[in-house]
């Protein structure tokens, strides 16, 4: 497969095409720009992100957990990438791991209701 399209421009212009794509609801060409994008630039929280929801949403839900086992190891305190994981362990049936993730992501956003 030739990946050209989804490797060609700037980085900037790069992260506008995959979240065209991920609007669009392509999310496995989303997946396909990111994949580049996080290889480049690592450190970035936001590509990563969007990678992992891509994943998420296209049912890939190893990798999702992958890419958000990764930001919430380097910054345990992003409460979206510790919820967004909460959800993909439930996807996959780990309801009492996901449960943890779950309850931090809660804590973490200020609704201490659900604790």
């Amino acid at each position: 497969m030739d990946t050209t399209y989804y490797d060609h421009g700037t980085e900037a212009e790069r992260w506008e095409r995959a979240r065209m794509f991920f609007d669009a609801r392509d999310y496995a060409a989303a997946a396909r720009v990111l994949v580049g994008l996080v290889e480049e630039v690592p450190e970035q929280t936001g590509p990563r992100l969007l990678l992992a929801r891509a994943y998420y949403h296209s049912a890939q839900l190893r990798r999702a957990e992958t890419e958000l086992r990764t930001l919430v190891e380097r910054d345990p305190v992003e409460h979206y990438a510790r919820l967004m994981l909460g959800r993909t362990l439930q996807r996959q049936g780990r309801h009492e791991e996901a449960e943890q993730h779950m309850r931090l992501a809660s804590a973490l956003a200020g609704d201490f209701e659900r604790l």
